[in-house]
């Protein structure tokens, strides 16, 4: 289905060549702006997409508004990244988005540059999509990554639009060695891109992080994942996550995110306190929290119960991290797998070896024979069994 955001591409709506207005560096529109995008990276989606919409009417012959519309779809998708129900809506959104900046790219020069920008963020966006690795579709995303360094090495041309700029070629300059390092499998795929510098990368989404208007909340939740799930710094990680819940305190990834980095950094007493928070979010019904979240947190406290030798709330909350997973069919995740072979200690533990072996089974049946949790769960159905 194509949505009603196409209706700009089919009007055939001209710019007015009166006068010349670069709207992604123009404070005015920034100032109109800053509302939504709190909005937005708050979960208050029908309050930011109101704005939205109102710079479509205004500026409709502008990518602007339509890459802000789907941007907004983005985060719709971002607390559970597995369920596809928004896909459509935000590749649509995107797709509008390539298609009115391709209008200003080719019929006015001076929006060449601004245009190109926006198609490099579009074909980006697209690519971080399908490179997600519940959709793995490696050949879509690589022919994106490619259009958008296109756009990426044009914008180069001129320096007026950065710090806007440098997230996509921030993220470039990162993952095309690190995906090199981490998936040898793709290196076909990637053999017409040219290397980029893991430091440099770093360096440019942190100047992101601090100067753009646009992207910099982006460029902070790259920073925080890269930071602690590839370089191996959790305390800038940690401050990262804290700063962004504490900015948008309605946004479910952000909490689910910061209770996340409370737990990795052992500090029980507030990642209790968080995780308790979200579950009850969930229990709500608040927007975007659901049970991918509740997955995350009802794990981090069935560990901190069996820290604290409370075999009661350790079952309580595993069986709850179960639950979530099944939910979203999310049985091959760590926290579910591990949640499991918890439970089957613990009934072990409490005498009851035919709902230990259940339990052992399922883990064993649902990991990969290479996962840490296969041999986890075989060893110990053989300890199991050496107890017979």
């Amino acid at each position: 289905m194509l949505f009603f955001v196409f209706a700009f591409v089919t009007s055939g709506a001209q710019v007015k060549k009166d006068t010349t207005i670069i709207l992604i560096s123009n404070i005015a529109v920034q100032l109109e702006a800053t509302e939504a995008l709190n909005d937005l990276y708050n979960f208050k989606f029908a309050k930011a997409e109101q704005q939205f919409r109102w710079f479509k009417q205004k500026y409709a012959w502008h990518p602007l508004p339509y890459f802000l519309l789907g941007l907004s779809e983005w985060w719709k998708i971002m607390p559970s990244i597995e369920n596809r129900d928004h896909d459509d809506r935000f590749l649509a959104y995107m797709d509008s988005t390539i298609q009115v900046a391709e209008n200003l790219h080719d019929h006015y020069p001076e929006y060449r540059i601004e245009a190109a920008f926006f198609m490099a963020a579009a074909y980006g966006f697209k690519g971080r999509l399908y490179s997600d690795e519940d959709r793995k579709e490696w050949r879509k995303a690589a022919l994106a990554g490619k259009r958008a360094l296109h756009f990426l090495e044009e914008c180069k041309e001129k320096d007026n639009l950065s710090p806007e700029l440098l997230f996509g070629d921030a993220l470039y300059n990162y993952f095309s060695v690190w995906v090199r390092e981490n998936y040898p499998a793709l290196k076909p795929l990637l053999w017409l891109f040219p290397k980029g510098d893991k430091e440099l990368g770093l360096k440019q989404l942190r100047e992101v992080s601090y100067n753009a208007f646009y992207t910099r909340t982006e460029a902070m939740v790259w920073l925080m994942r890269i930071y602690n799930s590839y370089e191996n710094k959790n305390d800038q990680a940690l401050q990262l996550s804290e700063y962004l819940y504490k900015t948008y305190p309605d946004n479910p990834y952000f909490h689910r995110y910061y209770a996340r980095m409370l737990y990795t950094k052992g500090m029980y007493v507030d990642m209790e306190r968080e995780s308790k928070a979200i579950l009850t979010r969930i229990d709500s019904g608040d927007i975007g929290y659901e049970a991918t979240s509740g997955r995350y947190a009802a794990f981090f406290l069935g560990q901190l119960g069996e820290f604290r030798r409370k075999t009661d709330d350790a079952k309580k909350y595993y069986l709850l991290t179960v639950q979530y997973a099944e939910e979203t069919g999310a049985t091959k995740s760590g926290y579910y797998l591990y949640s499991l072979i918890a439970l089957g200690e613990i009934a072990s533990q409490q005498g009851d070896k035919a709902l230990a072996r259940k339990y052992f089974v399922e883990a064993k049946k649902k990991a990969g024979r290479k996962d840490e949790a296969f041999k986890d769960a075989k060893r110990r159905l053989k300890n199991l069994d050496k107890g017979d």
